[in-house]
């Protein structure tokens, strides 16, 4: 299990860190990396099944609607918390912040989280987790919801591009063990951006 929640630790954090501006090359980018892990027997969380037909994830069109600049609110003295996931493991998180933004005139807020035991380590002081749910989960996308990857901010704005949402491990192999989206990360609204359901 220790080799395995590695695995999950190393993908989580491959993706690098979103840009302060739209890109459409990042996102590419990060979609041909993603498609490269997971075709790698190596480093792909796929079946052994899954991966002998691997070809390419599928993922919705690039669109920069689903890029936002949301304001940024950090929440001191927050407490520690044990973050649920699929198995019995439940690593320790702290909500770091909320981001509050717009999507098609309505207004939404999404909280972001550190991992206490990789924020420790130097290579991860930096990053932060964003689960999210929304209205496609469960029909055009992953029914457990989606991660992306955010770098810690500077000041009083973030960015988040949907477009670079990726799935648990969870979702192509049931080995992993993965985080669970808060109750408070689910999104009323459909984000059609990102990695797409693997299977139908």
């Amino acid at each position: 299990m220790r080799t395995i929640l590695t695995l999950v630790f190393l993908a989580l954090f491959h993706f690098g860190f979103g840009q302060e501006n739209f890109n459409v090359a990042a996102v590419e980018k990060f979609q041909k990396e993603l498609n490269t892990e997971y075709a790698d027997a190596k480093t792909s969380p796929l079946t052994t099944e899954d991966l002998a037909t691997f070809k390419s994830l599928d993922f919705y069109p690039i669109n920069e609607k689903f890029f936002v600049l949301a304001r940024f609110v950090r929440t001191e003295n927050e407490k520690q918390f044990e973050m649920k996931t699929s198995t019995d493991r439940k690593p320790m998180y702290v909500k770091y912040g909320e981001t509050h933004f717009e999507i098609d005139g309505k207004s939404f807020l999404l909280n972001i989280y550190r991992n206490i035991e990789l924020s420790k380590k130097e290579e991860y002081k930096d990053y932060l987790f964003l689960p999210f749910s929304d209205l496609t989960c469960g029909k055009e996308s992953y029914i457990g919801g989606k991660y992306i990857d955010i770098k810690t901010p500077t000041g009083d704005t973030i960015a988040i591009d949907f477009n670079t949402a990726y799935n648990p491990y969870c979702a192509y192999n049931h080995k992993y063990s993965c985080p669970k989206v808060p109750l408070e990360n689910d999104l009323n609204i459909e984000i059609k951006a990102g990695v797409k359901k693997f299977h139908d």
